[in-house]
């Protein structure tokens, strides 16, 4: 199915490629999976990306008749996602962590927001986060979680046309952590039109080997990502013929 007239025309029945990264997502992978197939909106294709796992991801993954599974030598969340966008075949793509779950109208909401408003390039919801049962009660005490949902302009609340996306480019994967913070601010630079429903649509899931807690010696790239951003906006000042 194509667009017509500019992607300006969506279809109802749309093609949702639904990208999910895993590496040593064993315990969690299914719960995630389950939360796609149980989606209100039906037409989308599953692709789990095993990023190098050495546990039993690929076995959970492989029980699934309806996902596409693919493999890849340990290269981290951006490589995995952008092998997962590149043999994709949907209209739209959304993303989703092995140990997070969707609501189970997140794609219905989005795609209601993309046929009222067919100009937008992307929508965005809110995200709950919980407490995985076998988190460290030493954590617990360490890590707040907000009593109610927060706005979540993070991958795993994205619905995004694929044409839109591949406008702005892949992630970039010389990031360890902050890459989707640094597509985002590109995204918004080169003037993708977003939208945020105040609906629940993730709820993210705390515990021993977030991204956050085991990869703190990478938080330097947040400052990489500020730099990068400054840097392209002063460039472009400089071509408009702002003055420093």
């Amino acid at each position: 199915m194509n667009y017509v007239k500019e992607n300006k025309d969506i279809s109802e029945k749309a093609l949702i490629s639904v990208i999910i990264p895993a590496h040593n997502g064993e315990d969690y992978v299914a719960e995630a999976i389950d939360s796609v197939l149980a989606q209100e909106y039906k037409n989308t294709e599953i692709i789990a990306i095993n990023d190098g796992s050495t546990d039993a991801t690929e076995d959970v993954v492989r029980s699934y008749a309806k996902v596409h599974y693919l493999y890849q030598p340990r290269q981290g969340a951006s490589t995995a996602r952008n092998s997962g966008i590149k043999i994709s075949s949907g209209e739209f793509i959304a993303f989703l962590d092995a140990d997070d779950i969707w609501t189970k109208n997140k794609l219905k909401i989005q795609m209601s927001q993309f046929l009222t408003n067919p100009e937008l390039d992307m929508i965005f919801g809110h995200v709950e986060q919980f407490y995985s049962p076998e988190l460290a009660e030493s954590l617990e005490g360490k890590i707040h979680l907000a009593e109610s949902s927060m706005p979540g302009y993070v991958p795993g609340t994205m619905l995004i046309k694929k044409t839109s996306f591949l406008k702005v480019g892949f992630f970039d994967d010389g990031y360890r952590i902050g890459e989707f913070i640094d597509w985002y601010m590109r995204a918004i630079d080169y003037g993708l039109k977003s939208f945020l429903t105040q609906e629940v649509v993730l709820k993210r899931r705390i515990h021993n080997a977030n991204t956050g807690i085991r990869d703190r010696d990478f938080r330097k790239d947040y400052l990489r990502v500020l730099k990068a951003s400054l840097d392209r906006r002063r460039e472009r000042e400089q071509k408009a013929g702002v003055p420093d």
